[in-house]
């Protein structure tokens, strides 16, 4: 996390089971920089805190986002993303409507969505800004029910709202429920990598940093009213990535196993001197499991009216943005041992479907 010159952040958070304030070590002293607990399901502590602050611009990324965890428990996913953001455009808007002209015109609420809301494509086609809602999880369903807020504050009261809605996001910080930490971390760990299904459903990957610059763009240059998708331009199958994973972490932490046969000629017994170490990739770590429910097969951006308009694009390609996140797992144990060392497991999630 950076905070960029010439602004002053101050970060709601109510951290939860995946809030981290190691994550913030980076900012935490900056003088431009503010860190509140705050639960945005709080309309009170959220209007106190838009109150004093009195923001040019709010970036709405709070949200339950695991679609495993939606399944067990959607009432939390209701509120946070659907209550939530409720509150957060309430108060935005009283705050907004207490601003004198020049400011007022500056204002903008950008609400961070998510591809999955538009539902599953089949093996052609991608997502435009105007393709029909259609979600399939506790999830999906939650943040198109918050899309939609934000897009009726914008149309009946005037709000300047901008939406964006991207594809899957990865790299550094990723809380390890999902699927990139989970795959480096099981290598790490020598433990069955579980992949849904045949592993044949189809993602659009966005590496972090580029997410971030969209954001930024869409902020200080987007129109209100409208919708940006934000898409990273690398579709891969599940099985393709975690294959792909695997052969980084075969590079980057190779994996041993003992060689318990003996040398040629060696005369000693299994396990002797004459052991050798042989590497062993970490795709043998692969396990199939019984697929979600509900799971979507393809998903894949159309960036190209945030490309046109606003002209961005992501900086990173697939094995440049993989590489640098595999990286990162590798050099920052001490920020997921950390995690794992408390109450939370690399366990699968959304098997209960009550």
């Amino acid at each position: 996390m950076a905070v960029e010159a010439g602004h002053h952040v101050l970060n709601l958070d109510s951290l939860t089971y995946a809030g981290n304030l190691a994550s913030l070590a980076s900012v935490e002293k900056h003088p431009a920089y503010q860190f509140a607990q705050v639960d945005i399901t709080d309309p009170d502590a959220v209007n106190a805190r838009i109150k004093s602050f009195r923001p040019d611009a709010v970036m709405h990324l709070a949200a339950e986002s695991h679609v495993d965890r939606s399944i067990d428990g959607p009432g939390q996913f209701i509120q946070t993303n659907v209550i939530g953001t409720y509150n957060l455009l309430q108060s935005s808007l009283n705050h907004w409507r207490s601003l004198p002209p020049e400011e007022a015109d500056r204002f903008r609420f950008l609400h961070v969505s998510t591809d999955e809301v538009y539902g599953s494509l089949g093996v052609e086609g991608k997502f435009t800004e105007t393709t029909p809602y259609d979600p399939h999880s506790p999830y999906s369903a939650s943040k198109a029910s918050s899309d939609h807020l934000a897009r009726a504050w914008h149309d009946t009261y005037g709000l300047p709202v901008l939406v964006t809605n991207c594809s899957n996001n990865y790299g550094p910080y990723q809380f390890p429920e999902k699927l990139i930490p989970v795959v480096i971390l099981k290598c790490l760990r020598g433990e069955s990598i579980p992949v849904y299904g045949k592993g044949e459903n189809i993602r659009d990957w966005l590496y972090v940093d580029d997410h971030c610059r969209a954001l930024m763009t869409v902020v200080s240059q987007g129109k209100p009213g409208e919708t940006y998708n934000i898409g990273g331009n690398n579709e891969r199958t599940n099985l393709q990535l975690v294959q792909f994973l695997c052969d980084l972490m075969d590079e980057l932490s190779p994996k041993t196993i003992p060689n318990t046969s003996p040398r040629p000629g060696s005369g000693r017994g299994a396990g002797g001197e004459g052991a050798i170490a042989l590497a062993s990739s970490h795709s043998s770590l692969i396990t199939f499991v019984t697929d979600r429910p509900g799971h979507d097969l393809r998903y894949a951006i159309d960036a190209t009216k945030i490309e046109r308009e606003l002209n961005w694009r992501p900086q990173e390609d697939f094995e440049s943005g993989f590489r640098k996140t595999v990286q990162w797992y590798l050099d920052k144990q001490s920020w997921w041992q950390s995690i794992l060392s408390g109450d939370y497991r690399l366990e699968r999630q959304g098997v209960n479907q009550t």
